[in-house]
């Protein structure tokens, strides 16, 4: 079959060849030089994404990243929409992963709003806790505002992941990821997600370096859900493209090993990932063994229809 690869569409990279798109001052120069390599990677879009601070810095980073891409033709190509991530997520250790506790909370429809307002309709995807999000109200109003909402960092009970999906709940955030180390054998917040995407209920998306989920693992995750929806995403951050070092994503100091995992100083969690799309693609053909075809459909063609971007 003469097979022509799509380029790649990732929908959450919080940075990308020394940027820092979650950094304060951030400037056109930066955004552009990082739209650039994310392009010369072979990508053709990705979804900005700002992770949890105050939400204050949350909004200012979010209107930096509308004026700083409305000013260049690149970035408005690179960049066709934004990702929120928190601060709607689980206080718990384990769960919030890289997000800092001391700006975790409840999830508020007003801050919500706040958070779109400074997006300036460029937010297509809002990553929150569903047991944050009580009655689902967060969920409902972002749904009808045309942004679709994932699961992230969060230990919902089955029950509450399936009301959040009766809300509008539609995806489920770097599956495998953002969950304790030690954790319930069987009733866990993995079984409960795969439970509900086969099912149908939820797309889950996966990081597929090897370091976020092991590649058995990763096999056995899209053996069980299928690849017809299921999307891979890098959640690259500064040190994508570049290699081993100490970098920064927000707050956060971030060590960069030569397997390019990416790790809090103290070792304690993982920030982000070190990923190109590239590698991402080379590691599904090899390591987790599938064709070229189901490949480009979790890096490209499925991202994009997962956020209402493409059929």
């Amino acid at each position: 079959m003469d097979f022509k690869k799509p380029a790649y569409f990732d929908i959450q990279v919080n940075g990308y060849a020394g940027v820092d798109f979650n950094a304060d001052g951030m400037n056109a120069e930066s955004l552009h030089a990082a739209c650039e390599a994310l392009a010369r990677d072979g990508v053709c879009g990705i979804l900005a994404t700002i992770i949890t601070d105050s939400v204050p810095a949350m909004c200012a980073r979010l209107a930096t990243l509308v004026e700083l891409r409305e000013r260049d033709e690149l970035a408005r190509r690179m960049i066709p929409g934004l990702h929120i991530e928190g601060p709607f997520l689980s206080p718990r250790d384990g769960f919030r992963g890289a997000h800092p506790l001391d700006a975790i909370r409840p999830a508020d429809t007003d801050v919500a709003r706040s958070l779109l307002d400074a997006g300036g309709g460029l937010v297509r995807l809002f990553t929150l806790a569903p047991e944050q999000d009580p009655g689902g109200h967060v969920t409902q109003m972002l749904r009808r505002a045309g942004v679709t909402v994932s699961a992230g960092h969060t230990d919902a009970s089955l029950d509450q992941l399936q009301a959040a999906c009766d809300a509008g709940l539609s995806l489920f955030t770097h599956l495998g990821n953002g969950c304790p180390r030690q954790t319930d054998r069987h009733d866990n917040i993995v079984q409960r997600a795969i439970n509900l995407s086969i099912a149908g209920r939820l797309t889950p998306c996966f990081i597929a370096d090897g370091v976020h989920v092991p590649f058995f693992a990763l096999s056995n995750y899209l053996k069980a859900c299928g690849t017809s929806d299921a999307v891979v995403v890098t959640d690259a951050m500064a040190a994508a493209g570049l290699g081993p070092g100490r970098y920064r994503l927000g707050r956060w100091e971030v060590d960069v090993g030569a397997d390019l995992s990416a790790w809090a100083p103290d070792r304690s969690h993982l920030v982000g990932s070190a990923m190109s799309m590239r590698q991402a693609d080379a590691n599904l053909c090899g390591a987790v063994g599938l064709d070229e075809v189901t490949c480009q459909r979790l890096l490209s063609v499925n991202p994009r229809r997962a956020v209402g971007m493409g059929s």
